[in-house]
């Protein structure tokens, strides 16, 4: 490899590190309620988990008559 392509190699690389560096920096001072799911999902997410429970509960319930 020439050179002048190691060169252009390392300033390719040096400008990756570089929006990577700048990308991390932004991150850090990113708005931390952006990362917080909104309320509707979170409820929708509560609606679920309780649908999934009552459906445990009742297959717990079959499987304990199937076996009794």
């Amino acid at each position: 490899m020439s050179s002048q392509r190691i060169s252009q190699a390392m300033e390719r690389i040096d400008a990756a590190l570089a929006r990577i560096e700048t990308q991390a920096a932004l991150a850090r001072h990113a708005d931390p309620s952006r990362d917080r799911p909104p309320a509707e999902l979170v409820e929708r997410h509560e609606a679920l988990r309780e649908i999934v429970d009552a459906s445990l509960a009742e297959l717990d319930s079959l499987i304990e008559r199937l076996e009794g």
